[in-house]
């Protein structure tokens, strides 16, 4: 298999026909483009996503905790709905520090406080072949009422098409926090660029984007970038999109740093950046202002395909972030 989340092919093959009992309770379950699945409690649901524990220890102990905590959050938050819970499965080296172990957990509770969100259940330990960045997993729970739920397959043609904090987000914190040094860049800039990691969770995002009303459909541009994301927007709604690329944000240091590693920006690794349609684009562009979050309108919904500036938009098969990240740490 390639690295990281499994394609469209695979998934289709190999996941969607093994999905066991099929439970008249389950609202959503494994999607294309979706990013949790919901249980149906009656007035209430329940909405839940499981991702890897992904710990990167060069971002320095603070950074890479508070990095791995949004990771595991982030998908249930798209749901519209604070996470309320989380279940963590810490799968440890042998040769973990406790120190620098025990720092990671005071941040994760420090940050599950800061959200509400309760660490209810999970595994701690140690193995043979265990190794940093990836320790284990976790998953996200976020309960709520059924009104406040944003499913990621309510696009619908003729909304309106918004895009938080621009391409690359994750991909340019990464890469200035821990390689700064190294890129030809002036001081300045790569400052900008490493102020981008701390952008790098949708949460705040998605949850100030949802409390409006508006949105019907939400996303957030992890692996292969704003490319994929909106494709994958587009795919679970099975709708099109129309994109006006001028419109879409771009946040300080990113065309810097993508132009000195040569990659393109909209198909390098951002989480933290939001795709959303809504009914309504403009009271959620005003309470991502209100906010400090950076956002547009920059398009619309369609019927079908994904088209930027009048020409059809390529599915990214690939995502340039890690091999750059490689070639930084190798050089």
């Amino acid at each position: 298999m390639d690295h990281g989340k499994a394609s469209r092919e695979f998934f289709d093959a190999h996941v969607a026909p093994n999905l066991g009992a099929d439970r008249d309770d389950v609202l959503l379950g494994p999607t294309h483009g979706a990013d949790f699945g919901v249980v149906d409690l009656g007035d209430r649901v329940l909405a839940l996503a499981s991702d890897p524990l992904f710990v990167l220890s060069d971002l320095g102990v603070r950074d890479a905790a508070w990095f791995a905590f949004h990771i595991a959050v982030s998908d249930a938050a798209l749901s519209g709905l604070a996470p309320t819970h989380l279940t963590v499965d810490w799968n440890l080296p042998l040769d973990a520090d406790p120190g620098f172990v025990g720092e990671v957990f005071s941040v994760f509770d420090a940050e599950a406080r800061d959200l509400g969100t309760s660490i209810v259940t999970g595994h701690t330990g140690a193995y043979e072949d265990g190794s940093f960045p990836t320790v284990g997993g976790a998953t996200a729970l976020a309960l709520g009422d059924r009104d406040d739920l944003v499913l990621p397959t309510g696009a619908t043609a003729g909304d309106r098409v918004v895009v938080t904090k621009g391409p690359a987000i994750e991909t340019v914190g990464v890469i200035a926090t821990v390689f700064g040094d190294r890129l030809d860049l002036p001081a300045e800039t790569v400052a900008a660029a490493r102020d981008r990691l701390r952008d790098a969770s949708p949460v705040r995002d998605a949850l100030a984007a949802a409390a409006t009303g508006e949105v019907t459909a939400m996303h957030d541009a992890t692996e292969r970038g704003l490319a994929n994301g909106l494709h994958e927007l587009a795919a679970a709604s099975s709708v099109g999109i129309d994109i006006d690329r001028d419109a879409v944000p771009t946040s300080p240091g990113v065309r810097e740093v993508c132009d000195a590693l040569g990659i393109d920006p909209w198909t390098a690794s951002s989480s933290g950046t939001v795709v959303l349609a809504a009914r309504d684009s403009a009271p959620v562009v005003d309470a991502l202002d209100a906010e400090g979050i950076p956002a547009a309108d920059v398009g619309r919904v369609t019927e079908s395909g994904v088209r930027v500036d009048d020409s059809p938009l390529p599915e990214p098969e690939s995502d340039p972030f890690w091999p750059a990240y490689a070639d930084l740490r190798d050089a």
